[in-house]
């Protein structure tokens, strides 16, 4: 539609301009006929009348009607457990039967695609080539990733085709959805004759020449009222053997395995179900324990100046952990003994003011041992800052500051999850000196201090020291109210308090001849399906971190079978992804070259397998029905798939019709220039050729 800004009462006007024009250009004697005379006149008529009307800032009004036919997301549970547990004729009968599905809505005008577990929305899934190969199964992550993947458009519902089985994320029947649910039940509801490990427990550390325990749980269906051998076997060694009643009434059993733990290292241990006839499956008769064997528990001398909370909450701290010694030490309470061993010192308020527990001190430096300094009220601040811990602290008389703890992000020597996080935030401020600090060359901030809503740069919790005695220091001793207020909040488990104290005693003991590379694993050990990633840290010879180096690193897997690697570390921390890994245990050896000497690092990784799939074989039918239930359908089974098409489409989900409306300014519109400049062009080439200008 075309319009003006302006009135249309002028376009008279503009006629009206184009006419007078015209006629005063062409009422006088032409040399040319009368009829070429009205000719020109009525060029420069049009012409003018519409440069006159292009000043009414006329445009053209278009609208475009987009119509989006209803999508149906057919959300194809392809998980491994789908394949081994569904019938095969079942299995086919639903495949087939959400092909004809998608092909009958099709043909009604709806768009139908396709996603699973293992599809992106780069690489959405295909019908015809769909394999039933993931290992996990995310069931929350299939459905809300197709919320929010088709939000704003016209969904008109998912069809579900699963067995119930996650094993993955949170359950879905505590997220929300808007559209509805069709859920298709595949797997197989009746119980399969099976002997399963269904878990497995141990301590991930031991200690060389100790015993400690393996305990396994094992589920069965159809052996009830029989018995069954459970190994316990290293490689191809079995070194016990059991055989377990498995009794009627009931579906769980258990049984305990001791061993002597070895030599210092890594083990691996198997513990396995010995299949018996007619079981349906044995990919989940066996589950791997991989157990770090250490010398022996590391013994922590905590002394303080005197009785005080913080000593309590350190004590239940450090004893909550099997792997740790605890000495107590307090002047004129209880002296510290001139044979007692220790391998890491908790020093609260010492060096303390008047020389109290300077005796105490005095052995932990006489000894090189590592030591975590806390500063308190009765701290004698300048004998602190002569320790060589990293840290100077310049205090401002008797004046303090009350914060909170809050992670520095770039601390790389142990993470901080986002629960710990969490919950540092929560705890009660607790007092540090109010003053200036200083670290000093090597020294890193693991903690920084929030001061209300403010977070500072000012360190908490530092670690430092020279290398050959690794120091920290945690510049309050109210963090007895963090542990105490974390219980109460958290049923009695101040989990991330007690992680705190033990990373900081394992990270002052260990390597306590600190290496310039330094490469790690990023976890205790990694799934068949994680990707495996390692950090790294390299130092000059000062100790002084250094970023963008160059790292070669062979990773050496059970059978001797090498595989290269180049990389750097970047100053961002992002690690090497060594992609996912068969299971086992991999040794690794690094080499660098930093400030042209030759460094090198060794150390292991671990690869467990994890059968999740395997682990459950009846389909769970009532999660479906429940997710069809809330969102307004039903459950239908793979012979039902035709129901399903008629129900959709007597559902009778309706096209969305958009309109977009367009302005477009016609003087914008090249075509008028040349078309206004092509009569003009031929007003002026027929009046020079008649014998006038």
């Amino acid at each position: 539609m075309l319009t003006t800004q302006y009135s249309a009462w002028f376009i008279p006007l503009c006629l009206l301009v184009g006419a007078g024009y015209a006629g005063l250009q062409y009422s006088a004697k032409a040399p040319w006929s009368k009829q070429l005379n009205f000719a020109l006149a009525a060029l420069r008529f049009a012409v003018v009348s519409f440069l006159c009307y292009l000043l009414l800032a006329p445009f053209i009004q278009t609208t475009t009607t987009h119509t989006e036919q209803p999508t149906v997301v057919l959300a194809v549970d392809n998980s491994q457990s789908v394949e081994l547990f569904t019938p095969k004729p079942v299995l086919s009968q639903a495949t087939a039967g959400l092909a004809r599905l998608a092909e009958t809505l099709r043909s009604r005008g709806f768009t139908v695609e396709t996603r699973s577990l293992t599809s992106t929305a780069a690489r959405p899934a295909r019908l015809d080539s769909l394999r039933f190969a993931a290992a996990t199964t995310d069931l929350d992550q299939l459905l809300t990733g197709t919320r929010d993947a088709y939000d704003g458009r016209n969904l008109a519902g998912v069809v579900l085709a699963s067995d119930g089985l996650a094993n993955q994320g949170r359950s879905p029947a505590y997220s929300e959805f808007s559209f509805p649910i069709y859920s298709v039940a595949l797997g197989d509801t009746v119980p399969k004759k099976d002997l399963r490990l269904t878990d497995l427990t141990y301590n991930r550390v031991a200690f060389s020449g100790n015993k400690f325990p393996i305990e396994a749980e094992l589920g069965f269906e159809g052996y009830a009222g029989g018995a069954a051998t459970v190994e316990l076997r290293e490689g191809n060694r079995v070194l016990e053997s059991r055989r377990v009643a498995l009794p009627a009434g009931r579906r769980r059993a258990r049984v305990a395995f001791q061993l002597t733990a070895p030599a210092p290292g890594k083990r691996r241990y198997e513990v396995r179900v010995v299949p018996q006839p007619g079981e349906f499956t044995a990919l989940n008769n066996a589950r791997t324990a991989f157990v770090e064997i250490v010398k022996g528990k590391l013994r922590v001398l905590l002394a303080g100046a005197a009785p005080h909370p913080d000593l309590k909450a350190l004590r239940a701290a450090i004893l909550a952990n099997d792997n740790f010694d605890l000495t107590l030490a307090l002047p004129g309470v209880a002296p510290l003994k001139a044979d007692t061993d220790f391998d890491v010192a908790i020093l609260h308020q010492l060096p303390a003011q008047g020389g109290l527990g300077n005796e105490i001190l005095a052995q932990v430096k006489a000894r090189r041992t590592p030591a975590l300094y806390i500063i308190g009220a009765q701290s004698d601040l300048g004998s602190y800052n002569q320790q060589g811990a990293g840290l100077t602290i310049q205090a401002r008389g008797a004046q303090t500051d009350e914060v909170t703890p809050r992670p520095n992000p770039g601390f790389a020597r142990f993470a901080t999850d986002e629960e710990s996080a969490r919950r540092f935030a929560q705890y009660p401020p607790a007092p540090v000196p109010f003053g200036d600090y200083r670290l000093g060359p090597g020294a890193e901030a693991a903690l920084w201090q929030q001061v209300g809503r403010v977070a500072t740069q000012k360190p908490l919790l530092v670690f430092g020291g020279p290398q050959e005695r690794r120091q920290a220091t945690l510049l309050t001793d109210g963090s007895w109210q963090w542990r105490l207020s974390e219980a109460v909040e958290h049923d009695d488990k101040p989990e991330a308090y007690d992680r705190l104290i033990i990373r900081t005693l394992q990270l002052l003991t260990q390597n306590a001849n600190k290496k310039r590379l330094d490469v790690y694993p990023t976890q205790d050990a990694f799934g068949t399906q994680d990707d495996v990633t390692l950090g790294a840290e390299t130092y000059n010879a000062v100790f002084e971190r250094l970023y963008n180096q160059k790292i070669d690193l062979v990773l050496t897997d059970a059978r001797q079978q090498t595989r290269r690697f180049s990389f750097t570390n970047a100053e961002d921390g992002s690690p090497l992804h060594l992609g996912p890994l068969p299971e086992g245990l991999y040794k690794y050896q690094a080499r660098a070259t930093l400030g042209g000497q030759a460094q090198q690092d060794a150390g292991e990784l671990l690869v467990q397998a994890q059968p999740l799939e395997a682990l459950e074989s009846k389909a769970d039918n009532n999660l479906l029905a429940q997710l069809s239930r809330r969102s307004g359908s039903r459950l239908y089974y793979p012979a039902q798939l035709d129901q399903l098409a008629q129900d959709i489409l007597k559902a009778n989900y309706r096209p969305v019709i958009t309109a977009e409306e367009d302005l477009k300014d016609l003087i914008n519109l090249k075509w008028i220039f040349f078309l206004i400049l092509a009569f003009l062009t031929v007003e002026w080439a027929v009046r020079k050729y008649s014998g006038s200008v």
